[in-house]
């Protein structure tokens, strides 16, 4: 798919450009870990405030690389188009292996924009998007705290406030991805049904990685 490699070319350089800016901030001893592949804030001690330790800039690189281009990524895109296959959506594509290709393809091209966009401003920003498990008990406690942060990013202090790059990064991508769209699904109207699904999806993914067991977490 040509879109895909464009934006990703085009998109690196600015992600390249972003991470330039940001200075390599040594990070205090404590007994926060996180997972680097899934970028979540874990915890030895289940009853406390993990101790925050801000991103460094060689964290922020790899969170990035993970994000985009890791296997999760790809395993995505290639789920995600399997289901649009099998909704025939959009129906410009219509079936067979081509546009399975072509789904998947969208799906991850429109990734790599979203990723992109939002580490770059994140990094523009100081802000740290990763996911800080819940320290209370009970379901939906910690349901409310999984959906409640994806609206919340950290500066370098550990202080809480709007996730500007994440929304930017979703709603950005889910805009810049309509250029390739088909004409049943290039309006500013799909663009915005998109950034929503896109936000649910996010609430959802922070749920199970909220309630995932705490051995697949890996101490930094």
């Amino acid at each position: 798919m040509r879109s895909l490699a464009f934006f990703a070319l085009g998109f690196g350089l600015l992600q390249a450009a972003a991470q330039a800016q940001t200075t390599n901030v040594a990070a205090p001893a404590g007994t926060s870990n996180w997972d680097a592949d899934g970028g979540v804030i874990s915890t030895t001690r289940p009853a406390t405030t993990p101790e925050y330790a801000p991103l460094t800039a060689s964290e922020r690189w790899r969170l990035y690389l993970l994000g985009a281009y890791g296997p999760r990524a790809i395993l995505n895109a290639a789920a995600v188009g399997g289901i649009a296959q099998l909704e025939d959506h959009p129906k410009e594509w219509g079936g067979g292996a081509l546009a399975f290709g072509e789904r998947v393809g969208n799906s991850y091209a429109e990734h790599i924009v979203r990723q992109t966009l939002e580490s770059g401003a994140a990094a523009i920003l100081r802000e740290d998007n990763r996911y800080v498990r819940s320290t209370e008990t009970g379901f939906w406690k910690r349901t409310r705290h999984a959906v409640g942060e994806v609206f919340v990013a950290r500066n370098d202090l550990g202080q809480q406030h709007f996730a500007y790059s994440r929304f930017a990064g979703a709603a950005g991508a889910s805009f810049i991805s309509r250029i390739w769209q088909p004409r049943s699904e290039n309006s500013p109207g799909d663009a915005t049904v998109n950034f929503g699904l896109t936000i649910a999806g996010y609430a959802g993914w922070n749920v199970f990685k909220e309630f995932r067991p705490a051995h697949f977490m890996r101490r930094r």
